[in-house]
């Protein structure tokens, strides 16, 4: 138990230092940020609606969307749906709890994780169960067929029933002492639950527990704890049974999932996850330079440089453009075919707390102080 317990502390503690690693906070000597002019709205683009859902300074946010439908928490235990074509709020609840970690949801129940350690799942706008966790979660719970699915700090993935919430499995993966404040790879590709562990992806048989496959996007190496960092980050694009994703200051890469087959890497050095379409896959480079690479190979396609030294989210791929926050509150609208700036959106100053999502024909930007901004073009 002691032994237990020291384990624990020491993830906590090393999620915090990893945090801090990815926001930068590490040192002060960080060169500014280019001054960015004035842009030419190319894509016209107005606010429709906003409203507020309390603080996420500290959650690991993963909005949920579901049709016109998003799904949100904040720090401070609300969960919200929001319908995104007006912003009216389908439903709320307030837990007497502060969060880590959310939201999955199926568009019937929806799951968040405590910062106590608990799994806590809601239908209907009301509590419907919750189950404690053997560790920390930084990841967004997967709900999907009747089951719903958690990645835990210390490498758990375990399922539990959607209606009683009782454990159906529990599979611990041995990983890297040293683990990301950050939202993984847990997602559902046919008939097979995939998760990112240690740089690698890994296939589970999701009614069972067993594990179908491994493919690594980068293997751990260094001298300590932070040079062997390499999770797999969430936000991914997936095409078919094909997943593209970053492994953190790593690599990004390619998988069949169907088959386990790793396809492609490419050396990356990058934080945050990535998005693209059949033909090319867009990411953010922790020195604030866009990236795009072509997807059948990973050759690279164009480096946009304006943004350089900002903290930048996972980009969203979103018709012609690519959509990216910033920590300054911005939104920047390129364009896919070469990086160059479509439009720019304001929110508060307080930044972009995760990566923007489309829900219908609204894009969704929520910011650290809690403010839900919905933009729609003109």
């Amino acid at each position: 138990m002691v032994a237990a317990n020291r384990t624990l502390r020491l993830l906590a503690t090393c999620a915090v230092v990893a945090s801090a690693l990815i926001l930068g906070a590490c040192g002060s000597s960080r060169p500014k940020p280019v001054e960015l002019g004035a842009v030419v709205p190319l894509l016209p683009v107005h606010l429709a609606w906003q409203t507020q859902i309390g603080s996420v300074d500290r959650l690991v946010l993963a909005p949920a969307v579901q049709g016109d439908t998003v799904v949100l928490a904040s720090e401070g235990g609300t969960v919200t749906a929001l319908d995104a074509r007006s912003g009216a709020s389908l439903w709320r609840v307030q837990l007497a709890d502060t969060l880590s970690a959310g939201v999955g949801s199926d568009g019937q129940r929806a799951a968040v994780i405590s910062r106590g350690r608990e799994l806590i799942v809601m239908q209907a706008g009301r509590e419907l169960w919750r189950k404690p966790l053997p560790a920390q979660t930084f990841t967004a719970p997967l709900v999907a067929g009747g089951r719903v699915f958690v990645m835990t700090a210390d490498r758990s993935v375990m399922a539990f029933d959607g209606r009683s919430g009782a454990s159906l499995w529990n599979q611990q993966r041995q990983g890297e002492t040293l683990v990301l404040r950050e939202n993984g790879l847990l997602m559902a590709v046919g008939d097979t639950l995939v998760a990112g562990i240690s740089g690698r992806m890994v296939g589970f048989d999701p009614d069972s527990g067993m594990v179908r496959w491994e493919a690594p996007l980068a293997t751990p190496r260094g001298a300590n704890d932070v040079e062997r960092l390499v999770e797999v980050v969430g936000s991914v694009s997936r095409e078919g049974s094909v997943v593209c994703a970053r492994a953190f200051q790593a690599a990004v890469g390619c998988v069949d999932a169907a088959r386990g087959a790793l396809l492609w890497t490419r050396p990356a050095h990058g934080a945050r996850g990535i998005d693209g379409d059949a033909q090319a896959l867009y990411g953010t480079e922790s020195n604030g330079l866009v990236q795009a690479w072509k997807r059948a190979d990973g050759s690279p396609l164009w480096t946009w440089q304006q943004l350089r030294y900002r903290h930048l989210t996972a980009p969203l791929l979103l018709g012609r453009s690519v959509v990216i926050g910033d920590s300054t509150g911005l939104v920047h609208l390129l364009s896919k075919e070469d990086g160059s700036p479509l439009n720019r959106l304001t929110t508060d100053s307080s930044g972009v707390a995760a990566a923007p999502v489309a829900a219908g024909k609204t894009l969704v930007v929520v910011t650290r102080q809690g403010g839900v901004y919905g933009f729609r073009p003109d």
